[in-house]
């Protein structure tokens, strides 16, 4: 399997993942052109049909829109962006804490990692 994907998802969910995270960490910019789907496909070595499924999905997200024959560019509305970083910080949040559940952790507990783990 490519070094970028597990076999848990189907890639192209996780090239819309790959690419929010990427937007909403300022990797790819507001108004940024985004490279073609020729060019991320022969990058992330998967099918040109499977990039072009994440990008249509990324559009119907409203973090990308095309620009006519210009090609595709990240958006520029900073609502979007910061929604889709909010987004992505609370499941993230939500996988963590649904881990230290797991081991038993509570939530004074969790707390006090969390403050001992930004100290360090």
């Amino acid at each position: 399997m490519n070094k970028h994907f597990q076999d848990n998802s189907p890639i192209y969910l996780q090239l819309i993942h790959l690419f929010t995270v990427r937007i909403a960490g300022g990797v790819w910019v507001a108004g940024q052109r985004v490279d073609s789907v020729r060019d991320l496909a022969m990058h992330f070595k998967v099918n040109p049909n499977t990039v072009q499924r994440a990008l249509v999905e990324m559009e119907a997200l409203g973090l990308m829109n095309t620009a006519g024959t210009s090609g595709r560019f990240v958006t520029s509305d900073q609502d979007a962006i910061l929604h889709a970083r909010d987004k992505l910080a609370r499941e993230e949040l939500a996988e963590f804490v649904d881990a230290m559940s797991q081991l038993g952790y509570g939530r004074d507990e969790i707390s006090r990692l969390l403050d001992e783990h930004i100290s360090e």
